[in-house]
């Protein structure tokens, strides 16, 4: 099976968007990501063995359920607040119960021989800031705000990262262009449907889209960016390699452009 970089996933019938899966074209990813789309009163269960696994709230409101745990959760859209999340090591079921039509969560999965106590991350713990190597830079068109839900720093124990991103209208993302040894995804919405950008994987150029994905391996470039008008938010997943974490100091620009951080424009 010929493994891709990009795609546009569509809900099947029980609601249920497939990205990467440890068998499908994206199997490089490392990951079983999905998105679901929940109606008023639907309860969905989650249980992995083997994989540690977090349940993130998109929007809509609902209800979690763990270990004896109860927790509302709320949120409007991922544009105007922050993410309500929780994280769970393998073996721990994870119940969600949707109070409104049209609820949307996404899970994603790792494999992970550890354990660690469940975490529920609330909006405060995930505060959204400007990414400093770029704002009011290349000419202030580069500008995104940025949320690390987990990473190795805040959870050492699990084998994932999980943050989100918001481009200012029209900007580009991930700028230098950088790259880093661990897969990651992107999960891509956007304010309006008619929304769209381009994601970069490398030399190859995709029209990302509401509800679009790319699934970067290792090792490869891959700067954004979102058309002037509209704004894109982007769920970034990264998998760690064993022996080999991401970081948040690891971030490698290409050095073909790093005198763009002394240009004057």
């Amino acid at each position: 099976m010929e493994e891709k970089v990009f795609g546009y996933p569509e809900y099947n019938e029980s609601g249920e968007k497939i990205l990467t899966t440890y068998e499908n074209e994206y199997r490089a990813m490392l990951m079983d990501i999905r998105v679901y789309r929940m109606k008023a009163g639907e309860t969905r269960s989650f249980v992995k063995a083997a994989e540690e696994m977090a349940v993130l709230l998109l929007k809509g409101s609902l209800v979690y359920r763990w270990e004896g745990h109860e927790a509302r959760a709320g949120r409007k859209n991922v544009f105007t607040e922050g993410p309500w999340c929780l994280h769970v090591s393998r073996g721990t079921e994870v119940s969600v119960q949707s109070d409104m039509d049209d609820t949307e969560i996404l899970v994603q999965c790792t494999k992970n021989e550890n354990t660690f106590a469940a975490k529920l991350y609330e909006p405060k713990d995930a505060p959204w800031a400007y990414a400093g190597s770029s704002k009011g830079k290349f000419g202030n068109v580069a500008n995104r705000r940025v949320n690390t839900i987990f990473d190795h720093d805040i959870q050492p124990a699990s084998n994932m990262v999980l943050g989100e991103v918001l481009n200012d209208v029209g900007n580009w993302s991930g700028y230098l262009p950088h790259r880093h040894p661990q897969p990651e995804t992107y999960y891509f919405l956007f304010d309006r449907p008619e929304g769209f950008g381009a994601s970069f994987v490398g030399d190859r150029v995709f029209k990302s889209t509401d509800g679009s994905f790319s699934a970067i391996p290792g090792g490869e470039l891959h700067p954004q960016a979102v058309a002037p008008g509209y704004q894109m938010y982007t769920c970034w997943m990264i998998r760690h390699l064993e022996g080999n974490p991401w970081l948040q100091t690891d971030r490698c620009e290409d050095e073909r452009y790093t005198w763009l951080h002394d240009a004057e424009f």
